[in-house]
């Protein structure tokens, strides 16, 4: 298929031609109210650039994975958890994500949190936390308020 080489910013971070997909399948890893689209994917850069966006009161998966994350907040505020520290976010920031580290992405406030993410196009699959995990991010307390469980 290929792909028309400029496509509008429609309206409501949308762009004409690309499709809004669901984050993930349901019932693959636990996340709420999150959308994605696939904004540049092409062999030749070895990359892949998607926008993401959490709905108020929703939250991406918590994960981690071998492959790196490259993030740019678009639009609202929110706040990340990178390894065992919850960070403030806020438009314009930059993220990086190194591999194997647990991330989940949450908005603050009334509007959503919309992020560009860019990824290696050929990655590994996300691990999800296992109880010892967990236990492990429960320690610090700030981590064990954020993730809520």
């Amino acid at each position: 298929m290929s792909v028309k080489p400029v496509r509008p910013f429609s309206s409501n971070f949308r762009w004409d031609g690309v499709e809004l997909l669901r984050y993930k399948e349901e019932g693959s890893a636990p996340f709420r109210d999150v959308t994605r689209q696939v904004l540049f994917e092409d062999p030749s850069i070895a990359a892949q650039l998607r926008y993401f966006e959490v709905s108020p009161g929703g939250y991406s998966t918590l994960e981690r994975h071998q492959h790196a994350h490259a993030v740019l907040i678009l639009r609202g505020r929110g706040r990340v958890l990178l390894g065992d520290t919850v960070h403030e976010l806020n438009t314009n920031d930059l993220v990086s994500i190194p591999g194997m580290v647990w991330h989940q992405f949450r908005p603050s406030g009334d509007a959503p949190l919309g992020f560009l993410c860019m990824v290696n196009a050929d990655r590994d699959k996300p691990q999800l936390p296992g109880a010892d995990d967990l236990a492990e991010l429960r320690i610090h307390p700030a981590v064990a308020a954020f993730i809520g469980i």
